[in-house]
């Protein structure tokens, strides 16, 4: 046995403390953690920074994407303590990391920066870790900044959560200062995690990731009973066996153990290994086998669900076995990434990828550029529609190109349907109605409306899915200045008057530009479609004519003018009439040239007008 694992095993269950800390985007907390870890001697001072953000992506944008754990030893009055630390996202994209996090802890650090106060995500975890029964310790950051300001601060935290400014911890992350004050705070006032290492195990899966060699690698949270390399455990969720391989903790870097007890978070993985990421649902009970009887398994969590879809080409074709490797190898690691086939016929075959939100989709996006090498076009979504033909057959149509032509006024069908959801909203008063402005403006019906406390709004809505993929909640956000969030869950389809509007280039359709749109939006649509092509599309010789046509009516069309020769700079003073005529025959041979000209649109210009 190891000196630390000596220190580890004399430490019993009531001198253990698990806590996260939370805080609004770019607060302080992976540098929080840094401190507490080099107070804690787990690091040597000075290092590298950030030491629990291990993806490139973190290090380049300075935000946590995944949440990241640590294990530390403190003394506290001659008494040696282990501390478990949790490190969370703080933006809004990755809440469901949070909430995990959470049931892990038994308590939270709540930073707030003393300059910027109370924030939207502040006030989000604060309500996410209060329905949880967690025990919070505010702490103050940053109040070395010239423009802190800690007593504004902390009347804004005695307002909007009714925590005492006396608890408060006023500390700099950056230089230090006062931080050798907040564990001696979390060890008072966090309570130890409750367990019993005598009864049969019982533990919660809270992590997982994936290495080439060891296959998946579990962070465990160990309730009852110990575990140990050798065990026979099997999961409640898929019913499957595993032999433990090795376990450990996070210290910070995997450190083996002989042994996990009651109340410790730490990792394990089996031998042989656990080869398939979906086999570890996230929020799964484990014991051994032989004791399923006599264990109860605990309330999972809820998975997050997909906000913004895009559809994924690879730029060239012959990528695209790579580019399906390097795209399954990424969600192995982040299961909240939804996928399906999608295929255009300018583009060629790709995917329909759904993210929580516009960041999650541009970190994924990075992640593929930087980790594999791989370059993917993205453009925006498209979602099925339903048409309801006269014989009484039912065909829900994906891809835009074979919906048909001309919409509810085609001979055959008898209607048209697209998807509804219902969307709950969650917002301050203040911006009320320009949510309600964004809502009617995407065609939604207002279901109900109702105040849950005396500033906080809660707005019901149905929406057509069309316009939630089409970034609302990108929208929603930029409105209410981050405070805002939104919920949503499939409701019925709807009969709708859709119609499928087409990029007409000399007449001709262009077959990876089509959209079903709604009628009363195709005009809109069909004038942005035409000035932003024409911007794509080289002069010719002969004259390019682009339109918009929803349906079989055209709505918009913008011209491009043919290369022309000077055909009168050889005349001076010349009469009218033989300038006309040098006019009139230059007129006949561009009418020669349209008949038999024939434009081909380069596949950038397609990637260009396609991308978001």
């Amino acid at each position: 046995m190891s000196d630390l694992e000596k220190r580890i095993s004399d430490i019993p269950l009531e001198r253990f403390r698990n806590f996260c800390i939370v805080a609004h985007v770019d607060h302080g907390k992976s540098t929080l953690s840094d401190r507490l870890l080099e107070l804690t001697g787990t690091i040597a001072p000075g290092g590298n920074k950030q030491i629990l953000d291990k993806l490139d992506v973190e290090r380049e944008r300075g935000i946590t994407v995944k949440a990241q754990t640590c294990s530390m030893i403190y003394t506290h009055k001659g008494k040696d303590f282990l501390l478990h630390l949790v490190d969370t996202p703080g933006h809004v994209d990755f809440r469901a990391e949070v909430s995990r996090s959470y049931a892990s802890c038994g308590g939270a650090l709540l930073l707030i920066d003393a300059s910027q106060g109370v924030q939207a995500q502040t006030v989000a975890n604060f309500y996410l870790a209060f329905a949880q029964g967690l025990h919070l310790v505010p702490i103050i950051n940053k109040i070395d900044l010239p423009s802190a300001d800690p007593p504004r601060v902390l009347e804004q935290m005695k307002e909007t959560f009714e925590l005492d400014p006396p608890k408060a911890v006023l500390v700099s992350a950056k230089t230090g200062i006062n931080v050798e004050a907040i564990l001696p705070k979390v060890i008072e006032l966090i309570p130890a995690p409750i367990g019993d290492p005598l009864k049969p195990l019982k533990l919660i899966l809270v992590d997982s990731w994936y290495s080439n060699y060891k296959g998946v690698i579990l962070l465990v949270r160990v309730f009852d009973g110990q575990i140990k390399s050798g065990d026979h455990i099997t999961s409640f969720a898929t019913g499957l066996r595993y032999i433990v391989g090795e376990v450990g903790i996070m210290y910070p870097h995997q450190t083996p153990q002989t042994i996990l007890r009651a109340g410790q978070v730490g990792y394990i993985y089996f031998n042989p290994g656990m080869k398939r990421s979906q086999e570890a649902k996230v929020g799964d009970t484990f014991t051994t086998v032989g004791a399923e009887k006599l264990v109860q398994p605990l309330p999972g969590f809820e998975e997050p669900k997909a906000m913004v879809f895009v559809a994924a080409f690879p730029v060239d074709q012959s990528d695209y076995a790579h580019l399906e490797d390097s795209i399954n190898q990424i969600t192995l690691n982040d299961r909240s990434v939804t996928l399906q086939k999608e295929s255009s016929e300018a583009l060629g075959a790709g995917w329909r990828l759904g993210f929580l939100g516009t960041l999650h989709c541009s970190v994924f996006e990075d992640r593929l550029r930087q980790e594999h090498g791989a370059s993917i076009i993205i453009t925006p979504p498209t979602v099925p529609f339903k048409v309801i033909w006269k014989d009484g057959k039912e065909e829900t149509v994906t891809n835009p190109a074979e919906f048909p032509d001309g919409g509810t006024a085609h001979a055959g069908i008898v209607e048209l349907q697209e998807p509804y959801v219902s969307v709950t909203i969650t917002l301050p008063q203040d911006y009320l109605g320009k949510v309600i402005e964004l809502c009617e403006g995407n065609r939604g019906e207002q279901k109900e409306l109702q105040f849950f406390t005396a500033t906080q709004v809660i707005l019901k809505y149905d929406l057509p899915l069309a316009h939630l993929v089409d970034d609302f909640f990108g929208k929603l956000k930029s409105l209410s200045k981050g405070y805002a969030s939104l919920d949503y869950e499939e409701a019925a389809w709807r009969k709708s008057n859709i119609i499928k509007l087409q990029l007409l280039v000399n007449k001709e359709p262009v077959d990876a530009v089509a959209r079903v749109v709604h009628y009363s939006q195709a005009e809109r649509l069909g004038r942005q479609w035409v000035a932003k092509f024409k911007e794509h599309v080289d002069r010719q010789m002969f004259e390019v004519v682009i339109q918009a046509a929803a349906g079989r009516r055209v709505v918009a069309r913008e011209t491009i003018k043919p290369f022309r020769k000077d055909v009168l700079s050889k005349l001076h003073a010349s009469d009218i009439s033989r300038r006309r005529k040098l006019l009139e025959k230059q007129k006949e041979g561009r009418k020669k040239l349209r008949a038999v000209g024939n434009i081909s649109v380069d596949q950038k210009a397609f990637q260009a007008f396609l991308a978001k």
